[in-house]
């Protein structure tokens, strides 16, 4: 099993959202699952151009680490995103690679895949970022197994350590083992369906414009 956490951190895994992960991950560990870890501060994720390139061929236009990061998501079983809250929202380098998934998210392409949220704020508002995330991860197609989020009390510390640190333990080992049983979360289903028509509707209307989604979706209902 392959869990790959990405790390929206500009402080890596040395900041607040990187300590809080390393707990997720160390349930992940636990289980016994391989994992990766992707730090945005380090490799290279442009902003989306809106060339349109990708939904000819398939791959962006740009040159730089997101190829190498959209391979890693397909292949992997589980995902965890991670990202402090920059004003009720994720971090601009997190935004970017939201942005450049454009693509998976018209075909939905982490429909097998299931996926897990991190998130640290200075003053609150954990909530809101963590389903902003979520629904990221459902318009990917994935299951969302839950999150754990929480206001510093200092740098890499926090309120009620003892508690969160916890959360974020069973939150690893409850995505691997989401994976393990295929669980199915009956209140997801509506809106990945909705979702789903949606996009296909969205890419009928386009097909003469974006032919690798199109190939993507008549493949998908043909099979």
């Amino acid at each position: 099993m392959k869990i790959l956490a990405i790390n929206g951190s500009p402080k890596g895994m040395h900041g607040n959202t990187g300590r809080l992960l390393e707990e997720v991950l160390s349930g992940v560990e636990e289980f016994g699952a391989e994992t990766e870890i992707v730090n945005l501060k380090t490799v290279h994720v442009q902003p989306c151009i809106g060339c349109d390139g990708c939904h000819k061929t398939g791959i962006c236009t740009i040159k730089d680490d997101y190829e190498t990061i959209k391979e890693r998501l397909l292949v992997c079983d589980g995902f965890i995103l991670a990202s402090p809250n920059y004003i009720f929202s994720v971090s601009a380098q997190m935004k970017a690679l939201f942005d450049r998934c454009n693509g998976l998210i018209h075909c939905m392409a982490l429909e097998d895949k299931y996926a897990a949220m991190v998130e640290t704020s200075g003053g609150g508002g954990d909530e809101e970022v963590l389903t902003y995330m979520s629904r990221f991860a459902g318009t990917l197609g994935a299951v969302t197994v839950g999150g754990v989020g929480s206001a510093v009390a200092g740098i890499r510390t926090f309120p009620d350590e003892e508690d969160l640190y916890n959360r974020a333990h069973d939150l690893g080992l409850g995505l691997c083992q989401s994976i393990s049983d295929r669980r199915v979360y009956p209140e997801q289903e509506g809106f990945r369906e909705e979702f789903r028509l949606r996009m296909s509707g969205l890419v009928d209307i386009m097909k003469d414009y974006w032919p690798f989604e199109r190939e993507y979706w008549a493949n998908k209902r043909a099979s």
